[in-house]
């Protein structure tokens, strides 16, 4: 038998076969994938398990970072309440001053002169001036806050300016001003006049 065909036809033609090397592709819609291996699987699985894992792990990490930050802002608050409270106490505790009735010239005389009732009583009246004076008889006299002296004596220490938020009794107890939240400078007497103000 003879061959009819030339040395031409006899030639793949080079859709037949693919090359060496060459990339076939596959169609999405008519290819069917291939089922996961054994070890693909467990892989996957794994995979998935660890994942759970690590976001179950970070839940728990923001549990507590919310539980700390909680604890951390209700320290605070405490913290800013109890200094509150004592800064509260510290300026709602008056202090506790002497208050010494002294003539203009800063010398110690009876408690009397520096007291209004007394004062209305011997004049009629009483004039408060400049610097807490009160006048009587064409003399001046005035409370030393924190002061010491006998009468006669020359006041020692102490000031002349009134002391806000203080208890301030004289030598024979009487109050001048009453120091704390809410309560005024009264006399003990109730007559709303404050001595040497």
């Amino acid at each position: 038998m003879t061959e009819d065909n030339t040395p031409e036809e006899q030639q793949d033609t080079p859709g037949d076969q693919p090359k060496r090397g060459a990339m076939r592709f596959q169609d999405a819609e008519n290819t069917t994938p291939r089922e996961p291996t054994l070890a693909e699987q467990r892989a996957r699985r794994q995979a998935l398990i660890a994942e759970q894992e690590e976001e179950a792990a970070n839940k728990e990490l923001e549990r507590k970072a919310g539980t700390r930050r909680k604890v951390l802002i209700g320290s605070g608050v405490t913290v800013g309440v109890v200094g509150l409270v004592a800064a509260w106490y510290a300026v709602g505790t008056p202090e506790d001053v002497s208050a010494t009735c002294t003539d203009k010239d800063g010398t110690v005389v009876d408690d009397k002169y520096c007291d209004p009732d007394y004062v209305t009583s011997q004049t009629g009246g009483y004039h408060p001036g400049v610097g807490g004076f009160i006048f009587l008889g064409g003399n001046s006299y005035r409370y030393n806050y924190g002061g010491t002296g006998a009468i006669g004596s020359h006041v020692s220490g102490g000031s002349f300016d009134k002391p806000s938020n203080a208890n301030v009794t004289t030598k024979s107890g009487k109050s001048v001003q009453r120091g704390g939240f809410g309560i005024s400078g009264k006399s003990s007497t109730g007559t709303g006049k404050s001595g040497g103000s």
